[in-house]
Order: structure tokens, then C-alpha cells, then sequence
């Protein structure tokens, strides 16, 4: 079955993107029934917090966050309410009953990286992005186009502090948010997840899957964080009561 091959191969692969390009590929292949039904039984081992289950939805993730793949996720949600897939569901779930739209791309009137400064082309920005210098990145971490953004993220140069400042920023913009759950390497890491979670206008279609890879602590994070959605809160609240209880392994610490 599709889901026992994704428990088995997908953790053998080293690189993030090569493991969500090999999800994305076996999912494809199977079709969207066979895809939905393997996604319920990975997601319900992943609400028990089984690790190598966690690894195949940190995979998901990049693709569930793809305003590409909105037609693609809508009918793995109507294959997990017509086949009352309910793992499934708990992981797509969305705030309301509205269809999951692409937003359109910011319109390309030009940005000032600079208070007073000119208006620079999005073809210019795009350059700067690329540059190895901390000055140029400091400058473009706050702008608003996801083509800058998607360059920023593929720099050398940014740190982990720099996406958790993004991510976290106030008001969030959605495109940026959607950058940054998109990239493998970025969304694996536990503060980025964290900022995005905790930003209380992060698209909940993204924040909801991303908490099946958060521990214990975190989730009662969320859980008690009124600023954050009803519909993450609740989310959180469901997977604290799937989780299995804490318990020590050989005198280690808590499982989570």
C-alpha cells in the first residue's frame, strides 16, 4: 500500500526537497483516491505522534502550502468527506466552508528597500535577493512580493533568525507566509513552524497540517493562544487529545 511505501522510503531520502518531490510523485501515480486514503492512515500515526509519519507530513506540507495545488487539495478533502476519511479531514481542515482560493500576486509598482529611498523594479529586488551581503538581506526581509521572498529563502546568507522574523511579522502577508511553508528546508525547522502557528493571520489551511509535527509543549501553546484562529486552537486542542500520554522511555524524557 501507498502509505506503508511512503513510511518506508521517504525517511531513507537526506534532502527535504527530495523527499517532497518524491511525495508529490508517488501521489500523483496513485491517484487521488488511492492518495487521500494513504494520507488518512500516515495523518492518523502522525496524531499519535508516530516520528517517521511526522517526516512524510513535514513533506506534505511544501505541497499542501502551493497555491498551485489548491485543486488538487480541494478534491483530496471531497474524497475525505465523501469516504469519511477523518485523519484526513483533521489535516485539511480550513477556517469556515470557503473555497481555497489563490491569492492574486501583489501588483509590481515598485519598492523602496529604503525609508525615502526609490521605488526599486521587481527585477532589481530579485537581483538584491540573491546578493551574499547581510545589508542587502536586512533591507528586503519586510518586502511583499513572494518572488523576492523566494530568493531571499534560497540565499546562503539568511538565517534561521531571519525566516522566524518574517514569519512572525505583524501584519503577515499571506504570500510571504506561503514562501516560507513552501520551502522543505525552511518549514522542517521547529521556531520557523512555530512563528507561522503563532502569527494569528497565517492562512489556517497552512497552520493546521504544520501541527501534526509540533510536540506537546507547543501544541498547549497553541491551544491557549487567543490571538491564534479559533480553527488552529481547535485543531490543537483535537490532536492534544489523540496524542498518547506522556511517558518515560528507559528513564529518558517525556515522549511528546
Amino acid at each position: 500500500m501507498l502509505g506503508e511505501r511512503l513510511l518506508r522510503a521517504l525517511p531513507a531520502l537526506r534532502e527535504e526537497k527530495l523527499r517532497t518531490a518524491f511525495l508529490r510523485s508517488e501521489l500523483e501515480r496513485e491517484g487521488i483516491e488511492g492518495a487521500a486514503r494513504a494520507l488518512d492512515a500516515v495523518s492518523a500515526l502522525a496524531e499519535q505522534a508516530d516520528p517517521t509519519a511526522r517526516e512524510v507530513i513535514a513533506a506534505l506540507v511544501p505541497l499542501l502550502s502551493d497555491p498551485a495545488q489548491a485543486a488538487w487539495i480541494e478534491s483530496l478533502r471531497e474524497v475525505a468527506r465523501r469516504e469519511a476519511l477523518l485523519s484526513l479531514s483533521r489535516l485539511l481542515r480550513r477556517r469556515g466552508a470557503s473555497k481555497s482560493v489563490p491569492p492574486p500576486a501583489p501588483e509590481e509598482r515598485g519598492h523602496a528597500i529604503e525609508p525615502g529611498g526609490r521605488r526599486l523594479t521587481l527585477g532589481e529586488r530579485r537581483a538584491l535577493a540573491r546578493r551574499p551581503t547581510r545589508a542587502t538581506l536586512d533591507k528586503l526581509l519586510a518586502d511583499p512580493h513572494p518572488m523576492v521572498i523566494s530568493n531571499l529563502l534560497a540565499n546562503p546568507r539568511l538565517t534561521e533568525d531571519d525566516v522566524v522574523r518574517m514569519a512572525a511579522q505583524r501584519p503577515a502577508r499571506r504570500e510571504v507566509i506561503v514562501e516560507i511553508a513552501k520551502s522543505p528546508s525552511w518549514v522542517k525547522r521547529a521556531r520557523v513552524r512555530m512563528a507561522i502557528v503563532l502569527n494569528p493571520l497565517s492562512p489556517p489551511e497552512i497552520s493546521v497540517p504544520l501541527l501534526s509535527l509540533l510536540i506537546r509543549p507547543e501544541l498547549e501553546q497553541v491551544a491557549g493562544a487567543s490571538f491564534v484562529p479559533k480553527v488552529v486552537r481547535s485543531a490543537a486542542m483535537d490532536l492534544l487529545a489523540r496524542r498518547p500520554p506522556p511517558r518515560n522511555h528507559g528513564g529518558g524524557g517525556p515522549v511528546q
